[in-house]
């Protein structure tokens, strides 16, 4: 039976936040092979060169759309069960934070919620957060445990996942209109987000060297949560302004193009 909150805009967020962090770590391109050294062991070289390592399994190269299929309906399942733990150990106040609960109390934010978060941030709010998490994120090569733990890599999620829900509603654009669903991943039945295509982070520097004109500034991307927050991950503010400022930049990659196929085929079910 799904939980009422699991219908909430709070949940729904966090579970797009979470699979975009999940995803991206399952769909980098994998490294280029070094070139082996005429004086190794050929006897090894063949032994490697017929083992298939977990990158084999877990990487997603797009190269047979059946298998990369398997493991978007998997990535699905293992993000919506994430989600639903991490959702449950959270505080009231995290629960139903919004645009609204902040702007009645702007003090929260610096209290509870001081951003960026860090794992002893995540840890100090969620002190209930089951250890299943931590084991299945190892289970999955999502996090190497003697290198990063459950806090650590939710730190980011929820401070992408605190930002959106504080964030003030967009206005109203007349290119929503022309736009029929996301400009990368192409879902049409679900609620889009307005992306600045040149992140208002760097709108100053970006004038002031000449990288782009002033009335070019505002120019945005209708992009879904699960697609916007991963736009954010795969570039930072001044990378984005520089080289992936229109959504056909962004499509010319690798790795997005990757990512946006798998959210193509992204719909959420039930419990």
């Amino acid at each position: 039976m799904r939980n009422s909150d699991e219908d909430s805009l709070q949940f729904e967020t966090l579970r797009d936040c979470l699979s975009a962090a999940v995803v991206e770590r399952v769909t980098k391109p994998a490294p280029k092979p070094k070139r082996r050294s005429k004086k190794s062991n050929p006897r090894r070289q063949t032994k490697s060169q017929n083992d298939d390592g977990p990158s084999a399994v877990t990487s997603g190269t797009g190269d047979d759309d059946d298998s990369t299929r398997v493991d978007a309906d998997d990535m699905i399942d293992f993000t919506s069960y994430l989600a639903s733990e991490t959702f449950d150990s959270f505080p009231p106040d995290l629960k139903s934070l919004s645009h609204a609960t902040h702007t009645a109390d702007p003090s929260l934010l610096q209290s509870r919620f001081s951003l960026p978060l860090t794992g002893a941030d995540v840890a100090d709010l969620l002190p209930t957060l089951s250890a299943d998490v931590a084991d299945s994120l190892a289970a999955y090569h999502i996090v190497d445990p003697e290198k990063q733990g459950a806090h650590e890599f939710l730190a980011p999620v929820l401070t992408e996942y605190i930002s959106a829900l504080i964030a003030p509603p967009p206005p109203p654009r007349s290119t929503r209109d022309s736009v029929e669903g996301c400009e990368l991943c192409g879902r049409d039945w679900i609620g889009l987000t307005y992306h600045h295509l040149i992140p208002r982070m760097v709108h100053d520097k970006v004038v002031k060297r000449g990288w782009h004109r002033e009335e070019e500034l505002n120019n945005v991307a209708w992009l879904c949560r699960l697609c916007h927050s991963f736009v954010h991950r795969f570039a930072g503010h001044e990378e984005l302004a520089r080289q992936y400022y229109t959504v056909e930049l962004l499509l010319e990659q690798e790795e997005v193009m990757r990512f946006a196929q798998y959210a193509s085929r992204v719909r959420w079910k039930g419990r």
